[in-house]
């Protein structure tokens, strides 16, 4: 039988037994998008209609009955950082076989020695508190060798059946405290039926007490015993009254929990505690550990083994709940109704009896339908629709089947036939054609108030908010379908297999494809994971809806499934991650800004009887957009976006300075360049190696694409280009317009040890590269940034010794140095605080503006570009400025302007005096290239 079976092995090989944790999950498409849900396996169940499961073919159609748990986050709004954390439940479902995905591991909190090292474990959860899914209520759950406060008996039972036990968190107290005994009987005293004296703290039953007790004292005040009393009032008799010291309470039992570890001391029997962990049994009574005993629970109940297990509210039987009607009149069977009582038959409206019509009847309807609708459009409205079958029902009610009577032409809607009445009444079946400035003015309120239809009526007089509400689900749906249309063209424009289809890892074989989860082929728009925003990965996952991208790589798709958590890059720590921005943001349609509190008094023509419609007075958009640096949403102004690539960065993170007029019409540098040719055409940037282009970035013909931060380059003195993230974390490179990030200049002073190192990401050499903040690990600045390197800037602090030859800043009231700092994937924190690119300070600059204005500008005052460009070339080729045989003359020449006594030319870095040689008493002169034949320059 298959309820004897012992174990069934899943598909990854894994054997499962009765009383295992596993992952359970319907394919991908039927749960849209949610994690795998933890359950126990509670019992082996044959195929649904059949009475065993022997035989061959019958594994497949094997069921399994499971005992949920719920996620924090699946039961209420509140956001739960622990991703380990679970919520047991006493409700259990038959579910598939084939939908068990893999075995994980969960315990309750009390009964793990070592909490943090088992968290730490793949597939390891734990939980302490139970949700009931009916009355929607959290509960406690306790070990059931915790519970003292009950009697001998009966605590026997629980322990010998279940491993916890369920109650209210007020009365958790109660339950650990040690046993209560009437002082009367010397009976158990349970909580809800004794009484507690405030002086001798002792307990007894209300019914106990002489004269019994009919109700417990009011909260603030207390109960004293008969002695305590008598002996209160002899004391007051006999006039020494002093104060009694109360007995103090009994202490707290002692916790089950270890010792807590000391900061710095090793953890010497961390595998052994693992190992007691995993093997730890939990005792079932009836397929069920747990059995609530709470304060709606009769103590004696526990002793009869079919008593009900689950949680128990206060009842809904009373005044308070319950209705209080009147008698009413006495009534035969087979009166009629009353016209005025409602639920008969009388009140009802019929719409339609399609349903009562023969088939060539109904042939017939359809038939006449057609012929009313004047237009083509009319058969798919719902309204048309509805107001026409009810119409032909009512005549074929009245005219036995004819339909000839039946037209549309009258837009009022008849009421139902009522003792032969029709009347019609001002309400339309229909709304009347939306003119085209009442168009114009419905969206210019959107664009202003957003899904605030309140504040968008006002901008349309002639429309009632009814009517503006139902325009605006057809406008809606009219502009998501132009969308997806879009969407799916260009999908099929730009979808490209790849050259090897994907499979799944060794370690990840279990999840195989009859989930529909994997993405064998990601497409241009899904080049990247929409987490990590990793471009390589052995296995690609959807991922849920909402996010950047609509695949996840093999840890986040992992994470995501098994743990509800998309394993947010840490690059992003103070971003939320995709699973919970979701519901942190708006959802879409919701306004971003409230309406004004009050709407100015306006005279004139408005906004719906204009033609054409008013154009608003120019604002800052509230339109919120993603930047592709910090991936946060800004208002679209702080986020600028390109009108011919759609670019989108924030202009502090971009060296960019828009007026605010000109938002709209901002175009990023390189859309601008193809258009004034200021520099070169070729885009790459000088700083990375140029021997192969990315494949992955190869879009258009166009280098970087416009979803990367790569995409802002900045030109240089030589009409290059370079990365802006290139130019700011490569010490050596300056800017001679810092605010703007213009002109980069220092490209030739990197050192020859940068150039030459190969990258430890890409195993390339020819550019730049940099050293991770953590480790000696070298690489290029652009590889990090593919492979998710975290990039931030530090603040160290500076000695009041060295403050006259340091730049010292102030950001976010630290103050120091600030560095530009590049920490490898691999490592979980840095020795300080980073900030990130486009985090602000209270003036609204972010981190990128404030290092670049302090320490990557340029001396400009001191000297021209051309000037610092030719000394530069100097430190280069080793020339001295100060004495030895190769002296440049630094002061100024003022016999106009020098040429090569050789070469003639007048275009030189230097000009070099040709020694004892005058020629009309001025100094002759050699240019560089002269002066140095033989390129060498010592």
């Amino acid at each position: 039988m298959v309820g004897e079976t012992q174990s069934v092995t899943l598909k990854n090989g894994v054997s499962v037994k009765v009383n295992d944790h596993v992952y359970c999950s319907p394919s991908w498409t039927v749960r849209d998008g949610t994690p795998y849900s933890v359950a126990r396996v509670m019992e082996f169940l044959p195929p649904e209609g059949s009475s065993s499961g022997k035989g061959k073919g019958k594994e497949g159609s094997m069921r399994v009955r499971l005992a949920w748990y719920y996620r924090p986050s699946d039961v209420s709004d509140r956001s739960v950082s622990d991703s380990r954390l679970l919520l047991a439940a006493i409700y259990s479902e038959v579910c598939d076989i084939n939908q068990l995905r893999a075995k994980c591991y969960v315990m309750h909190k009390d009964k793990l020695t070592d909490l943090s090292g088992w968290k730490k474990r793949p597939d390891h959860f734990y939980f302490h508190r139970l949700f009931d899914p009916y009355i929607k209520k959290e509960f406690e759950v306790l070990l059931s060798t915790d519970v003292r406060n009950l009697p001998v008996h009966i605590k026997e039972v629980l322990v010998s059946r279940y491993e916890y036990i369920v109650a209210e968190k007020e009365v958790v107290p109660d339950l650990m405290d040690h046993i209560r005994l009437c002082e009367t009987c010397v009976q158990w005293c349970p909580n809800n039926d004794s009484v507690q004296c405030d002086r001798c703290k002792k307990y007894f039953h209300m019914n106990c007490v002489n004269p019994p007790l009919m109700a417990k004292p009011s909260r603030g005040y207390g109960w004293t015993c008969a002695p305590c009393s008598r002996r209160h009032e002899d004391q007051v008799d006999s006039g020494h009254i002093r104060s009694v010291t109360p007995v103090t309470s009994k202490p707290l039992p002692k916790t089950t929990t270890g010792v807590t570890r000391g900061r710095g001391r090793p953890r010497k029997d961390k595998g052994i505690n693992a190992k007691i962990d995993d093997e730890l049994t939990v005792k079932h009574y009836k397929l069920w550990p747990f059995r609530y005993f709470g304060l709606f629970t009769v103590a004696e109940d526990t002793l009869d083994p079919n008593d009900l297990i689950f949680p128990r509210a206060a009842t809904r039987i009373g005044p308070k709940f319950q209705a209080s009607t009147g008698a009413g009149p006495d009534k035969l069977p087979g009166d009629p109704m009353q016209a005025d009582e409602r639920g008969g038959d009388a009140t009802v409206a019929i719409q339609s009896v399609v349903s009562r019509m023969s088939e060539k009847e109904v042939e017939k309807l359809e038939k006449h339908k057609s012929n009313m609708a004047q237009r083509k459009d009319l058969l798919w409205n719902v309204e048309w629709l509805t107001e026409a079958i009810r119409r032909m029902s009512q005549a074929y009610a009245d005219n036995n089947g004819d339909f000839s009577s039946v037209n549309m032409q009258s837009v009022w809607r008849l009421e139902p036939f009522q003792e032969g009445k029709r009347a019609p009444i001002s309400v339309r079946y229909m709304d009347i054609e939306w003119r085209d400035d009442e168009i114009s003015a419905f969206e210019d309120g959107i664009a202003q108030f957003g899904a605030e239809l309140r504040s968008v009526k006002w901008e349309i007089p002639s429309r009632t908010l009814p009517e503006v509400v139902r325009f605006y689900g057809k406008w809606k749906n009219a502009r998501l379908r132009e969308e997806n249309v879009r969407l799916k063209e260009k999908a099929e424009a730009n979808g490209v297999k790849p050259e090897r289809p994907q499979t799944p890892a060794p370690s990840q074989s279990f999840m195989s494809d009859d989930e529909g989860s994997i993405v064998k082929f990601p497409t241009k728009a899904n080049s990247h994971c929409a987490a990590c925003r990793t471009r390589e990965s052995k296995v690609w996952w959807k991922a849920p809806k909402g996010l950047p991208t609509n695949i996840l790589c093999d840890n986040c798709g992992m994470n995501w499934r098994k743990y509800a958590d998309l394993n947010a890059r840490p690059l992003r720590d103070d971003a939320p991650p995709a699973s919970k921005t979701r519901a942190a943001e708006k959802r879409e349609g919701t306004p971003l800004t409230t309406p004004p509190a009050k709407r100015a008094k306006t005279t004139g023509v408005t906004s719906a009887a204009a033609t054409p419609p008013p154009v608003p007075a120019p604002t800052v958009p509230t339109a919120q957009v993603r930047c592709t640096s910090c991936y946060k949403l800004g208002p679209l102004g702080k986020v600028l976006k390109c009108q011919e690539c759609s670019f989108l960065i924030h202009a502090g993170a971009n060296g960019a300075v828009v007026e605010p007029d000109e938002v709209g019409s901002w175009v990023c540098e390189l859309c601008q360049n193809e258009k004034t040719l200021e520099a070169s055409l070729n885009s790459d940037c000088l700083l990375c190696p140029r021997q192969r282009r990315d494949p992955v970035f190869k879009r258009d013909n166009k280098y970087p694409p416009p979803d990367s931060y790569l995409r802002a380059c900045k030109p240089t003195e030589g009409q290059g280009w370079v990365h802006v993230l290139c130019s700011v974390f490569i010490p050596e490179v300056s800017f001679a317009d810092s605010s703007r990030l213009r002109l980069v200049e220092g490209v030739s002073t990197i050192p020859k040890h940068r150039w030459t190192s190969l990258c430890t990401l890409c195993g390339e050499s020819g550019g730049a590269v940099v050293r991770c903040g953590n480790c000696p690990k070298e690489y290029h600045v652009s590889c990090a940034w593919k492979f998710g390197h975290k990039f931030g800037f530090e603040i160290q602090p500076v000695k009041s010794t060295r403050r006259d030859i340091t730049s010292v800043i102030h950001f976010k009231k630290e103050i120091g140095a600030m560095t530009a700092v590049i920490c490898c994937k691999e490592h979980s924190s840095y020795r300080r605080d980073l900030y990130d690119i486009c985090e602000t300070n209270e003036a609204g600059e972010t981190a990128l503006q404030v290092y670049c204005r302090a320490y990557k500008q340029a001396q400009i005052s001191q000297s021209h570009a051309l000037l610092r460009k030719a000394r530069r070339l100097d430190n280069i080729l080793n020339v001295s400025h100060t004495d030895g045989s190769h002296h440049v003359s630094e002061e100024p020449i003022a016999a106009g302007e020098p040429s090569c006594n050789v070469c003639h030319t007048e275009f030189s870095p230097f000009f070099y005096p040709l020694e004892g040689e005058n020629t009309n008493d001025s100094t002759a002169w050699l240019c560089h290239r002269c002066h140095f034949p033989d390129g060498n320059t010592h």
